[in-house]
């Protein structure tokens, strides 16, 4: 690793956004004082990241890095691909695309037109003495429905995800994911689950739409995103994968460049489009980024920072970096790791085990924990 040609760019004029696809990440708001303290902070040294990026792509165990962005104070500072890469591809979500369907699900909330704490609008789960009717859109954006969902197993086709995904679920994913019975209570037990995003999809169709017909329902899913979302924060690449029945497959399959994945990070770092108009609420950020009562390091189908979670070893690198850092977290080392008190967002794409992601998730820490 670490050999051969790399691609890089590396902003020496920082106090000028680079334009990305004819616009610029945008800088947050900040007080003259405050610009000034920036500017000189940026000049005086712009290659600071130089060495925390070659180690994602050059240390031993960290995988196959294949991009890796750095933005700070809205402008963009370093920038490498590996060989055969480029800015111009579009690079898989994975998980990541949680972290947007959640984001969607929040403008439905912020329009009344959903209710968190109502019971989910999913027909098959109303009929008399069904317990799932009291699953509430809370309980999924939290993984705490109490579905009977195996995020993982071994061997690994004998899990919901794969099953959805790949064999028998695939032609109605939110179908397979809805037609499960309970395991728990809804609201007592966390449990990390993709078909439950799928289910946020399918109520997000439901709602923009009253047809039946797959192409109709993912139009409006992409006129909805475009028009709330993409094309306010500029994302131009992002490109949304759909199953047979029109549901927006909203827990593992989106594609962007990594310049837009690090836009769409920015713009759940500042709530904001790159024009500067508020998009995301200060309710909505406030409910994705605060822990969910049964794992303190998820909140809203997001990651946080923080020690305690359901798991052996933590997702992210608490203690590292500030607690008010979170990420979109994706199978195979895809992470937006943005940090609103440093104002920093790191990009990290590639193909990394995820047995062996600690690697990654450690050499990611030092941005924050240098921040």
């Amino acid at each position: 690793m670490g050999g051969g040609l790399v691609m890089r760019v590396r902003t020496f004029a920082v106090l000028l956004a680079l334009p990305l696809f004819g616009a610029a990440i945008a800088p947050p708001p900040v007080s003259e004082a405050d610009e000034a303290t920036t500017a000189e902070t940026a000049i005086s040294n712009p290659g600071r990241f130089d060495p925390l990026v070659d180690a994602l792509f050059e240390d031993e165990g960290v995988g196959e890095t294949r991009a890796v962005l750095v933005v700070e104070n809205g402008r963009l500072v370093a920038e490498r691909y590996a060989p055969g890469y480029t800015a111009d591809m579009r690079y898989i979500s994975w998980s990541m695309a949680k972290s947007i369907t959640g984001i969607l699900i929040g403008f439905l909330v912020e329009d009344g037109r959903l209710d968190l704490d109502a019971p989910a609008p999913i027909p098959e789960w109303q009929g008399e003495g069904d317990p799932r009717a009291a699953i509430t859109l809370r309980h999924l954006l939290q993984m705490r429905s109490g579905l009977e969902h195996t995020e993982v197993n071994d061997p690994i086709w004998d899990s919901d995800t794969n099953r959805m995904l790949f064999t028998s679920g695939t032609d109605d994913m939110a179908g397979y994911a809805i037609g499960q019975p309970l395991e728990a209570t809804p609201g007592e037990m966390y449990e990390y689950s993709s078909a439950t995003t799928v289910i946020l999809s399918r109520i997000i169709a439901d709602t923009l739409t009253d047809s039946d017909d797959p192409g109709e329902r993912a139009a409006a899913y992409r006129r909805f995103a475009q028009a709330r979302l993409l094309g306010p924060a500029r994302t131009p690449s992002v490109y949304f994968e759909f199953d047979a029945q029109g549901t927006q497959v909203g827990g593992s399959l989106i594609h962007a460049t990594a310049r837009d994945w690090a836009r769409l990070g920015e713009v759940m770092r500042t709530g904001n489009a790159v024009d500067g108009t508020p998009i995301i609420s200060p309710e909505w950020r406030e409910f994705m980024l605060t822990p969910a009562p049964n794992n303190p390091e998820y909140g809203g189908q997001i990651w946080l920072n923080r020690a305690g979670g359901a798991y052996d070893r933590p997702t992210l690198f608490p203690g590292s970096g500030p607690e008010t850092v979170f990420s979109f977290v994706g199978h195979l080392g895809q992470y937006v790791v943005v940090s609103p008190d440093q104002r920093l967002t790191v990009v990290r794409l590639g193909n990394t085990p995820d047995a062996d992601r600690r690697a990654v998730v450690d050499r990611l820490g030092r941005f924050f924990a240098a921040g």
